[in-house]
């Protein structure tokens, strides 16, 4: 199932959520100021994946962001609204 990585604290990411809601997008959310684990797995998937390169130059933290069953980084920050 897709993941995504986001947090409660973080207004796109409700966003976010309340829209997958709305389309009945099917994921797990990763939250992840809810955890050491869960920050320490979206760190090390945010600062090994050139997908976030662009986010990090601009001093952002890089969610929401969706990673797929394969391994793909396919959506991160306002494009997940792209999704229908």
């Amino acid at each position: 199932m897709l993941k995504m990585y986001g947090s409660m604290l973080c207004p796109d990411c409700v966003e976010a959520r309340e829209y997958f809601e709305r389309i009945n997008y099917k994921y797990d959310f990763v939250d992840i100021t809810e955890s050491m684990i869960n920050l320490k797995e979206f760190l090390h998937l945010r600062d090994t994946r050139k997908e976030f390169n662009e986010v990090k130059s601009l001093k952002y933290v890089g969610i929401p962001a969706i990673l797929t069953d394969d391994n793909r980084i396919i959506i991160i920050g306002d494009d997940i609204f792209k999704i229908k």
